[in-house]
């Protein structure tokens, strides 16, 4: 069972939905994750949504000329993903992703995803993400630093999934890297064929 699942019931998940239209409807910037990540894709380039939960980040990167498709495990996050009308939503645990024939440009991981992942599966996980990026595809993922899943943890399941760290920041808005960070956003990309 994923974290996210363990951690959050049903009630849970409208409450977060609620709390991220609440933050828009007062004006709050939401889209940090997104401006970073367009900046590293050319345009119209095909995005994978990987733990998409209300689908912020995917209908801003949609909004910004991307194709983007979103996936996630909970019912009530999709539901608010679908609602965009600029995602194509899929449900799908991410340790079994398995999209035939579909390969994407980048895959961003925003939003602690793989934090709430199921524990142990997190290098099954990064591998899955890698199985859909093209060669040379980017892997874009944040996700909080007091966590029992480490920073290090991470990079050893990346470099087993085939991925090259590139760069490691301390926020969204590209603040540098330093080990007591509260915040880790990592670019990692597949090798090129």
């Amino acid at each position: 069972m994923t974290r996210w699942k363990r951690e959050r019931d049903e009630d849970a998940s409208r409450a977060y939905v609620t709390r991220f239209e609440e933050l828009a409807e007062q004006g709050a910037d939401l889209h940090g994750e997104s401006r970073m990540v367009d900046a590293l894709l050319a345009r119209g380039s095909r995005v994978l949504d990987a733990g998409c939960g209300t689908g912020r980040v995917g209908a801003e990167l949609a909004r910004r000329g991307h194709r983007v498709t979103a996936v996630d495990l909970d019912p009530v996050l999709l539901d608010a993903a679908r609602a965009t009308g600029l995602l194509d939503v899929v449900q799908a645990d991410l340790a079994e992703l398995d999209l035939p024939e579909e390969t994407f440009d980048a895959v961003v991981a925003a939003g602690n995803v793989m934090v709430f992942v199921e524990p142990g599966t997190e290098r099954l996980v990064c591998e899955r993400l890698a199985a859909h990026l093209r060669p040379g595809g980017v892997l874009v993922t944040g996700f909080a630093t007091d966590r029992p899943y480490t920073v290090d943890d991470f990079d050893r399941d990346l470099v087993a999934a085939g991925f090259r760290v590139e760069q490691r920041f301390a926020t969204w808005d590209l603040r540098p890297w330093r080990d007591d960070a509260d915040w880790a956003v990592t670019v990692a990309r597949m090798p090129a064929a």
